[in-house]
């Protein structure tokens, strides 16, 4: 009898134990708290931070949000006033103001993140997988002491989220079962930008200044900004254009690569390519589609003399349109290309540049 009610008791407290786990697990979602690491540039907020902003809602409806910008000068403040518009009532911006924070250094915008962690005690923080946020984000974790989740195509979860692996060919769900806060990168292209209004409203969210009093010195001097070197350019981004055309090796030099720019300035699109042509000097790595480049996924996205690997197909193939020209009939963007043309890249960019009207 005294065993029976022995194992009465245990079975009550196992169920009690189950209860009160779900019932945190439901808490947590309900009051799921979010710090977004924002980017901006010329007074606005990038459009990569804001596809961050989506991300942070899919995680709960009553998810709070902070933006945190940091920087100095007017553009910080027009990019504030920006970012105010574009997040729900109950959350607000952060602005983080000091000449120290002026360029995005990863030393420095960990600290800061810390630091901000430390005093909101967010259950999340979310960044961009741009330079940017995969820049900062890993260093942050490590000094908040949690495993970060890296380029998220999908959350279904607070803590349940998908990912790609093995260069796109498989998903793979994440989830997280470690110490507050959820650690993620997010893939822009997969959490799309919604309608922001450009007109200010009495619903915009407040903008508060982060404390920077205790920010450690020590952080400051682990690196300096030196430079930062640029195309100079009045095409669209490659990482948000709506058409984006690219060269491969197939283009055979630099010189040859200009067929691709004087196509892309007909088309009022953003010039990519793959790391072949990159490691072949043809052209700088920030214009490098691919898993090791920028993730695309634009409305058109024509390929000239790519053969299609599978690091190269990872960055793109969730593009509405694929259009692929090659003369070899083997290759493999052929096979998630929508149209194809087995033909010699250097008769048809000339005829197709010829042909196309000027861009007014």
């Amino acid at each position: 009898m005294g065993a029976l009610m022995m194992l009465r008791t245990l079975k009550n407290r196992s169920f009690s134990g189950f209860s009160l786990l779900r019932h945190l697990s439901s808490t947590n979602s309900r009051f799921a708290s979010t710090l977004v690491l924002g980017e901006h540039e010329s007074g606005s907020v990038k459009a990569s931070s804001l596809s961050a902003i989506a991300a942070a809602k899919a995680i709960s409806e009553e998810n709070s949000i902070s933006l945190l910008l940091a920087g100095t000068g007017p553009s910080l403040q027009e990019a504030a006033s920006h970012a105010a518009s574009s997040l729900p009532s109950n959350s607000q911006v952060l602005l983080a103001d000091s000449e120290e924070l002026k360029h995005p250094l990863a030393e420095t915008w960990a600290e800061l993140v810390h630091m901000v962690q430390q005093k909101g005690s967010y259950s999340h923080i979310i960044a961009a997988s741009s330079s940017f946020g995969k820049n900062v984000l890993p260093r942050a974790a490590a000094l908040l002491d949690v495993s970060p989740i890296t380029d998220v195509t999908e959350i279904s979860e607070p803590r349940l989220f998908i990912r790609p692996i093995y260069a796109g060919n498989a998903l793979c769900t994440v989830r997280y079962t470690g110490a507050n806060p959820t650690m993620l990168t997010i893939r822009p292209t997969s959490f799309p930008v919604p309608n922001i209004s450009s007109s200010k409203n009495s619903d915009a969210a407040p903008i508060s200044q982060v404390d920077l009093s205790t920010f450690s010195e020590a952080i400051l001097r682990k690196s300096r900004y030196v430079k930062h070197t640029s195309q100079d350019t009045e095409r669209p981004d490659l990482g948000s254009a709506k058409v984006v055309v690219t060269g491969g090796r197939g283009l055979k030099s630099a010189d040859n690569f200009k067929l691709i720019e004087k196509l892309a300035e007909k088309l009022g699109a953003a010039v990519g390519a793959t790391r072949a042509a990159v490691d072949a000097g043809f052209v700088p790595n920030e214009l490098q589609v691919g898993q090791t480049g920028k993730i695309v996924a634009p409305d058109l996205y024509m390929a000239f003399g790519v053969s299609g690997a599978i690091q190269h197909l990872a960055g793109m193939k969730d593009s509405k349109v694929i259009v692929a020209v090659n003369k070899d009939a083997d290759a493999s963007i052929f096979q998630v290309a929508d149209y194809g043309l087995v033909g010699d890249l250097f008769e048809v960019l000339p005829e197709l540049i010829e042909k196309l009207p000027e861009k007014k």
